[in-house]
């Protein structure tokens, strides 16, 4: 299972970092964000195995391929910005952590926009046929 590769990467780079904060503390930093970057380049291929499935789920329900693309940006962005805020906090960076949390939220909610489009267009659409 992948799951364990993941957690076996964390625990190999917690432990590497800790032994080298002592000693090292910039060489320490550079194992953490490497490590953070082998993390995230490993489930970025798991997720890209999957990315078919999306596609073929919004074929078959009708939904407009834009809209998933969109939503999956979304959740991309949301979990990205998760990650890089958790890696600014261990790093004592809390107030930058919290600054990229607010920017992520305003990407987001741009990216909302054309969703919140189709849905008022859907809602209108049907109010039209109640008439």
């Amino acid at each position: 299972m992948e799951i364990f590769q993941l957690v076996g990467i964390a625990f190999v780079t917690a432990v590497a970092a800790i032994i080298l904060r002592e000693t090292k503390p910039e060489l320490a930093f550079a194992v953490t964000v490497a490590g953070s970057i082998i993390l995230l380049l490993f489930v970025f291929e798991l997720f890209q195995g999957s990315m078919q499935i999306f596609g073929e789920i919004a074929a078959a329900s009708g939904i407009d391929s834009a809209l998933v693309k969109i939503l999956l940006k979304m959740v991309g962005i949301g979990y990205l910005v998760e990650f890089s805020a958790g890696t600014l906090n261990d790093f004592g960076q809390a107030s930058l952590a919290d600054k990229l949390i607010f920017c992520g939220k305003i990407i987001i909610f741009v990216l909302a926009i054309p969703i919140v489009e189709s849905v008022l267009s859907l809602i209108v659409e049907l109010l039209g046929l109640i008439k």
